[in-house]
């Protein structure tokens, strides 16, 4: 067979199979169909569907179908990350920085520091968890910042579906988790961070903030339709000056997204475009992350760090979420609901983890059980949130 059928062979299999199961066994409540798309890309990778029936995988799966497949996924998640820097609100976070810095900074810190200690527990098992060119610093602060990590454009999809988007709670929730986006991809530039390319980095930064403020200058200038072709060519060109420099071309689309302002594309047309890639190509990115995950030091134990991470990450983050509440003095119910909702990780933890793969921080073992976790906390959160969200409604009516 051509390539060309290959490749359209694993784009069947990509959109058809992992939608006829969402409908099918009709699973939004516990595994919307992103997680399934996720979950799916694992069963396809070498991990499962390689090991089971290797002839199959090689026939389909050929390194020149990868490749194209690769090249899909690098363009989906370069214009997702970028949706997801638009979404950030700076100017509300500012007006309510109090609140949101007290909560950010516990929903973050906390995690991490558990996610840490995690990461030192798997370390001392063995070399299997670290990356190849990776330091022991680098390596338990990737882990770290993964267990804090919250997704934000699947936490917006979570909101509109529990009907809170609008309200002044998930209004809340955003702004959190916005100011927490923008740490945690500073901290991965921080590990990501080359001496021996650091004038590179330097160059970049410099030149990102330069040509910053003239894209803002141009965006209030031209028409709608016109902003969103001039902010995809800047979204490539920031991405390829990132990657360039070392720092990464996702860590590129996130700064070419935050920079911009959502309003000057219409919240609508956010939503929709939000949608579309979501629809479109972002399922060729999860098969492509299946493809990546391995199962080197043994199936037991990767499940094992899943879990170990897992409740590093859960535990950390409502803990943390508790303490913000109880120093802003938030009403009964209030801490668990947030902390749960927070807990979403999926498609940016999928990405942060991605790259410290790519950069050779962390093993296929590690990224392998990063996915996992990311996959497990994102079924929990609708499940367990729902009749929190009910309890903590009916405290509300009773109160009047």
């Amino acid at each position: 067979m051509t390539t060309t059928e290959l490749f359209l062979i694993a784009m069947l299999i990509v959109f058809a199979l992992p939608w006829l199961f969402w409908r099918l066994f009709k699973t939004d409540y516990y595994a919307p169909l992103v997680v399934v798309q996720i979950v799916a890309g694992v069963l396809l990778g070498p991990g499962i569907l390689g090991a089971v029936f290797p002839e199959y995988y090689a026939a389909i799966f050929r390194p020149e179908v990868i490749t194209a497949l690769n090249g899909v996924a690098w363009w989906a998640v370069m214009m997702f990350v970028f949706a997801a820097g638009l979404e950030l609100d700076l100017q509300e976070a500012w007006a309510q920085r109090r609140e949101s810095g007290v909560t950010a900074g516990f929903a973050l810190v906390v995690p991490m520091l558990f996610g840490c200690a995690a990461a030192l527990l798997l370390l001392a098992t063995g070399p299997g968890w670290a990356g190849e060119k990776a330091q022991t610093w680098q390596i338990v602060l990737g882990i770290g910042m993964a267990c804090a990590v919250t997704a934000l454009p699947i936490l917006v999809l979570l909101l509109e579906r529990l009907d809170i988007l609008r309200l002044p709670m998930g209004q809340r929730i955003l702004r959190y988790a916005s100011l927490d986006d923008i740490a945690i991809w500073s901290v991965l530039a921080l590990i990501l961070l080359d001496w021996a390319r650091i004038e590179r980095q330097l160059a970049f930064l410099i030149l990102f903030g330069l040509t910053a403020g003239g894209m803002r200058w141009l965006m209030v200038r031209i028409t709608e339709s016109d902003r969103w072709y001039a902010g995809l060519i800047w979204l490539i060109a920031v991405g390829l000056v990132a990657d360039w420099a070392g720092l990464h071309y996702m860590v590129g689309a996130f700064l070419a997204g935050v920079v911009l302002d959502a309003k000057w594309f219409g919240h609508q047309a956010m939503d929709n475009f939000r949608k579309i890639v979501l629809l479109t190509v972002m399922p060729v990115f999860f098969l492509s992350t299946g493809l990546r995950t391995q199962w080197d030091v043994g199936g037991l134990a990767v499940f094992g760090a899943a879990t170990l991470l897992l409740a590093a990450s859960v535990s950390g983050k409502i803990i943390g979420i508790h303490l913000a509440g109880r120093i802003l003095k938030w009403d009964k119910g209030e801490a668990s609901v947030i902390g749960w909702l927070l807990q979403t990780k999926a498609l940016i933890e999928i990405i942060f983890a991605s790259v410290l793969l790519d950069k050779g921080i962390i093993s296929g073992a590690t990224f392998t059980a990063l996915l996992l976790m990311a996959v497990a906390s994102t079924m929990l959160t609708v499940p367990v949130v729902t009749p929190k969200l009910k309890s903590l409604a009916a405290m509300v009516r009773k109160r009047g």
